[in-house]
């Protein structure tokens, strides 16, 4: 008999990850398309993988649409796959699609002060951990563009060391993501990460840490926050960027063109390239 895996927490694959010394890949999705690309580039590269949706996505494409084909793709390829809830702000909004099949979640309440972040994150924590279902949160804030909330650079916190280890004593989470000079969308210069954080917030806590941002950081850079502890590499925007200019392209190319099965091809391939270079950074390959 064939044993079919589905939506999985991402607790083990970060744990894993952590002690291995390398970091699970978190992919923005938005459709079937998309959870093609990155399941069936995986699957042949051997990584675990975590398919992130923020809640625009999830608005767009369905909870129940969502679930459904993320499901049938860890049946397909006989693999684990974590669904993620990536910054979602809302308690009852996280308790309803977790309730919906969902097994990872982040918790972003890093635009509310220290105490009333660690009291939302507290809060999901006991709802979610009753679900088997494993919490990321954040402490510090990125700069940069997620979905439709916007972060001035000048707005953009670095994570304290000190707090992160009350921050993760107090709530339960089951990673963290810290803001080290990391920003959302891509860069109009090279970012300067600071290393000398993250090493040090890596040896005050124990639970798996998270990059966001990633989308245009130097791979030597990614590479540098991997061996300092970083678990989880969350990219979105250079996996749009990808399928967008290559579906343009075609278009360009073929002006007459209005079958979906034939100008969606070239994006999903600019797309595997991209998912397939992050694998390689991430050091995820053959690790499934």
């Amino acid at each position: 008999m064939r044993f079919y895996m589905f939506l999985v927490s991402s607790r083990e694959m970060l744990h894993k990850a952590q002690i291995g010394g390398y970091a699970v890949p978190a992919f923005n999705v938005h459709n079937l398309e998309t959870v093609q690309v990155v399941v069936e580039t995986a699957a042949e590269m051997a990584s675990p993988v975590i398919l992130a949706g923020t809640p625009g996505t999830f608005s767009y494409a369905g909870t129940d649409y969502l679930v459904g084909i993320c499901k049938e793709a860890a049946k397909r390829y006989e693999m684990p796959i974590a669904l993620h809830l990536d910054h979602h702000e809302s308690f009852s909004d996280i308790c309803g699609k977790v309730e919906a099949g969902i097994k990872s979640a982040m918790i972003d309440g890093s635009h509310l002060n220290f105490e009333g972040n660690i009291e939302l994150v507290k809060q999901v924590v006991s709802f979610c951990h009753r679900w088997d279902c494993s919490v990321e949160a954040e402490l510090g804030r990125l700069g940069g563009q997620e979905d439709d909330l916007i972060v001035d650079a000048k707005d953009a916190l670095y994570t304290d060391p000190d707090a992160a280890l009350e921050f993760v004593n107090r709530t339960g989470i089951d990673s963290l993501a810290i803001a080290i000079g990391t920003a959302h969308g891509m860069y109009k210069k090279e970012p300067r990460l600071d290393f000398d954080r993250l090493g040090i917030i890596r040896g005050k806590t124990d639970v798996p840490l998270v990059l966001h941002g990633a989308s245009g950081v130097p791979d030597a850079d990614v590479r540098r926050c991997i061996e300092l502890g970083i678990a989880k590499v969350n990219v979105a925007t250079e996996l749009k960027i990808a399928f967008s200019d290559a579906v343009k392209q075609y278009f360009i190319e073929n002006p007459n063109a209005n079958d979906p099965r034939h100008y969606i091809v070239p994006g999903k391939e600019a797309m595997k390239k991209v998912v397939q270079d992050k694998i390689r950074v991430c050091g995820s390959e053959g690790k499934l």
